[in-house]
């Protein structure tokens, strides 16, 4: 008969030998997939003796390689066919239309099988140290839980608009006709208005709409029973919301705030297809640069009134435009310049001539601008930038909010060049005040990262708690197979 304490020991041994295997999976859009290449590559620079091996499909097989070092290996998964998403289609950037998100969202749920192939290939002769996975792909959470491996999972939001979200989830929304109010568990400081809930959260309640239904279905509760969450973010930019937001994780689940995660991962040469450095390089004047993302889909109305309202503003400007379709309906002439295809935008906000972005105020982009020291005009328009708006421009103070009631609504182009002229006006208290508040913020992301930092702590600590852990559920005698 095999004691139960000849079984932990085995079960120690075992995993003794796979605790220097970390396993990464990215949900497949560009926001969320880039933090999580950046932690790969920051680990296998850290702890030499890590093996990483990050997850993706055929059509993101050379956009994942071209930004990882050889030393992190990949494992290739045939992507879904679920019609009528096209074939080849295996990013959201890549979506033909904004209505084929649900169908995209189902499709990545059928991963499930191919990914626990892999995992049991993996695992053999011994399971890897954790795997961190993006919260929209939900099944990992019980794969990885079959495999004795410890799960942290990633949103590529920050601690403030997760704690948020949870919270409204939780509380419910706010009273009809309420025009601000303050959110439960979070500091008495944070108070929000129902422009600035983001749109699934303010449909939660509509079994009809397919996102929430995936979210409720395919999600359910293998977030909050993550072993832990990465967070890319910094402590002096989100301390005040761990608590909360981990508050509504498993008890003794952690976030890790290990970010920048561009910066951990050290220098990059960032690609340039499109020559815009050297384009600035040759700009005179102080350089607006605009850009909205890589899924956020701009009416072409909107991208309009856009043109006009930043020629009217007479600064030059450097705008990333992600439709193949729409042409400018005015002459932006020598000092203004269009770039359809791929931008580094952190080269790009680094840069000298740069000195304002108007920005979608997505997590990423709101990461990007603060550790280049850069103030923002924040122009929301999807998911939880209302939040990040809020955070970057209210409570950071590193900017100034594009006042957006409806992103259905169309911004004039009077309206764009006011907001871009208060944006650029470095002389005004305003301005002095947004550029000094981004310097600060550029200061500390750079701390953080630094030897003794808060975020490069973090990420040394990871390794260690998670290879702590398997040894401290021996010893009790017990595994972790954390229920979902």
């Amino acid at each position: 008969m095999v004691t139960t304490t000849a079984t932990n020991r085995a079960a120690a041994a075992q995993h003794a030998a796979g605790h220097d295997h970390i396993v990464v999976f990215p949900f497949m859009a560009k926001g969320h997939t880039l933090p999580l290449l950046h932690f790969a590559t920051a680990l296998s620079g850290q702890h030499k003796s890590l093996r990483v091996t990050m997850v993706t499909t055929p059509a993101n097989l050379a956009f994942t390689r071209s930004r990882l070092p050889s030393s992190v290996r990949l494992a290739v998964l045939p992507f879904p066919s679920l019609p009528p998403l096209p074939a080849g289609v295996e990013s959201t950037d890549a979506l033909p239309s904004p209505a084929l998100y649900p169908t995209f969202l189902r499709a990545t749920a059928l991963l499930r099988d191919p990914f626990a192939e892999l995992m049991a290939s993996l695992s053999s002769p011994s399971p890897p140290l954790v795997l961190v996975s993006d919260f929209f792909l939900g099944f990992t959470h019980r794969i990885a839980a079959d495999a004795n491996v410890r799960r942290v999972v990633f949103h590529g939001m920050s601690c403030f608009s997760m704690a948020i979200s949870k919270s409204l989830i939780a509380s419910g929304p706010p009273p009809p006709g309420c025009v601000d109010f303050h959110v439960p568990r979070m500091p008495e400081h944070v108070r929000i208005t129902a422009v600035e809930v983001p749109d699934t959260i303010a449909k939660i309640s509509d079994p009809e709409d397919p996102v929430v239904r995936f979210v409720m279905d395919d999600i359910g509760e293998s977030d909050v029973r993550s072993w832990g969450v990465l967070v890319n973010s910094f402590a002096t930019l989100d301390q005040d919301y761990v608590a909360p937001f981990e508050s509504f994780y498993q008890p003794n689940a952690r976030a890790w705030l290990a970010g920048p995660l561009f910066l951990a991962a050290g220098e990059e040469e960032e690609l340039d297809p499109e020559s815009c450095l050297s384009w600035l390089d040759k700009t005179t004047g102080p350089v607006v640069y605009v850009s909205f993302g890589t899924q956020a889909h701009v009416p072409d109305k909107q991208l309009d009134e856009l043109a006009c309202g930043l020629v009217q503003s007479g600064h030059p400007f450097l705008w990333a435009v992600r439709s193949e379709t729409w042409s400018s309906p005015v002459d932006v002439g020598p000092h203004g310049r269009v770039v359809r295809g791929w931008v580094p935008q952190r080269s790009v906000l680094a840069h000298r001539a740069v000195e304002g972005f108007v920005s979608h105020c997505g997590w990423n982009s709101v990461m990007e601008s603060l550790a280049a020291g850069k103030p923002v005009l924040a122009w929301p328009m999807m998911a939880e930038q209302q939040l990040n708006a809020k955070h970057v421009a209210d409570i950071i103070g590193a900017g100034v909010r594009m006042n957006v009631v409806d992103s259905k609504v169309v911004v004039d182009r009077a309206e764009v060049e006011k907001m871009v002229r208060r944006l650029m006006d470095a002389g005004s208290k305003e301005g002095r005040e947004m550029r000094d508040r981004a310097a600060r913020a550029r200061q500390e992301a750079k701390l953080a990262v630094s030897g003794g930092g808060t975020s490069r702590m973090a990420l040394l600590k990871l390794v260690d708690e998670l290879q702590g852990s398997y040894d401290r559920d021996v010893t009790v005698g017990k595994m972790d197979k954390t229920e979902v």
